[in-house]
């Protein structure tokens, strides 16, 4: 099962809503079950550099099936995924990408967000991931 346009504008308008509440500007992407991209947002003023980070935070997050938080702690030197960001065109390992489930435990995309501190982008992310 795919995530719907329908579902992924509804995710997007939380995520806005989080950003706003958190007092800062945001890039939103949300991907399908195939980590292709379905909606986007750039907030107003949001950074142009993070455009692209919130893109590849919502792909790394659907191509592991995990928060891109949990890929980066993998990741470390000595870890069992280290360097795996140098894979598939480049990957984020820091936190803002959140798997999306349809409700049982079916993923049908991802969201990834950038454009503040890790913890707001996360914040943002799940926000966004709960408007389901």
């Amino acid at each position: 099962m795919n995530i719907t346009l329908a579902q992924a504008e509804k995710i997007v308008s939380a995520a806005k809503e989080k950003a706003k509440s958190l007092d800062t500007k945001m890039n939103i992407a949300v991907v399908d079950a195939g980590a292709n991209l379905v909606a986007f947002a750039r907030m107003d003023g949001a950074w142009l550099g993070s455009l692209d980070i919130s893109i590849k935070k919502a792909k790394t997050a659907r191509y592991f099936d995990m928060n891109t938080g949990a890929v980066g702690e993998l990741s470390q030197p000595g870890g069992s995924l280290y360097n795996i960001e140098h894979s598939n065109n480049g990957l984020i390992t820091f936190p803002g990408g959140v798997p999306i489930k349809n409700g049982s435990e079916e993923i049908i995309g991802a969201i990834g967000v950038s454009g503040s501190s890790v913890e707001n982008d996360q914040a943002v992310a799940e926000a966004g991931a709960a408007a389901l």
